[in-house]
């Protein structure tokens, strides 16, 4: 669908009685923040709600206790800006952004992990707006050294073509429209000093999305079991939803368009 025709159905959904777009930013910052296991500052679903609602918007969430364990899924919030060494491993991780706090040195942020979806209370038109995006410290970890389950990005020799992208995709009306893609980690470049992986907040362009009034986001990786699917972590962290770019981000918007390449190598 092209973006005139995005613009055709919500004028036809306006004339209908539909919420009308919103400029309204989703930073996080309203977030119901409690507690998780003795780690202050995570809103994770432990409350039951099936949901996030913040700021106009709401997020998919599933909250399963297990024992003395749980299982989440969708999306958490956080504003975790250290990792406890005395704390549980698996929980300091996962609820914790490499840049360590939310983006243009906000204090929350979202945390995704393994499938979810966000709808807005009114259509956004993406144009000329987007995200801050980054790795999550657990993903970034197991990137780096391996784990029990995934391999570490680039294999001993470092020339494994590993990658990790972001893909999204919006909606309007229950109409799927465009999907954009990210690399979380990219490591398929022939030169291995341009494999990276990404540790800062990145402002991800989501202009080609057009007017949506609703995001479905999923994780892929090079790294897979072909029983279990995906190895690698699926998490990563995201903030300032509908943003207009900042001046010192607009770098990112033109490395988007392919008109710069951002790389960064890690370990």
């Amino acid at each position: 669908m092209t973006r005139n025709s995005w613009r055709t159905v919500l004028l036809v959904g306006l004339s209908l009685g539909a919420s009308p777009v919103s400029n309204a930013v989703v930073t996080f910052e309203s977030a119901p923040l409690g507690g998780v296991n003795g780690i202050d500052g995570v809103w994770n679903g432990k409350n039951g709600a099936g949901k996030l609602e913040t700021e106009g918007a709401t997020f998919t969430n599933s909250y399963t206790p297990s024992g003395s364990s749980y299982y989440w899924s969708g999306f958490a919030a956080s504003n975790r800006v250290t990792l406890d060494p005395d704390g549980d491993w698996y929980d300091e991780h996962q609820y914790l952004a490499v840049p360590r706090g939310g983006a243009n040195g906000s204090a929350t942020y979202g945390i995704f992990y393994g499938w979810g979806s966000v709808s807005f209370d009114s259509a956004i038109d993406m144009v000329g707006k987007g995200s801050s995006i980054t790795n999550n410290e657990y993903a970034l970890d197991s990137m780096l050294n391996g784990d029990f389950f995934a391999k570490k990005f680039g294999g001993e020799s470092g020339d494994d073509a590993d990658w990790f992208k972001l893909t999204i995709t919006g909606s309007l009306g229950g109409v799927t429209g465009t999907s954009i893609e990210f690399y979380l980690a990219d490591y398929r470049f022939s030169d291995n000093s341009q494999d990276y992986i990404i540790t800062d907040w990145t402002f991800v362009d989501f202009s080609a999305l057009g007017l949506v009034d609703k995001l479905d986001f999923a994780l892929s990786s090079s790294d897979n079991d072909p029983t279990y699917g995906m190895n690698t972590p699926a998490y990563f962290a995201i903030d300032d939803i509908g943003a207009v770019p900042e001046p010192s981000s607009l770098a990112f918007v033109f490395a988007a368009l392919g008109l710069l390449g951002r790389r960064r190598r890690q370990g």
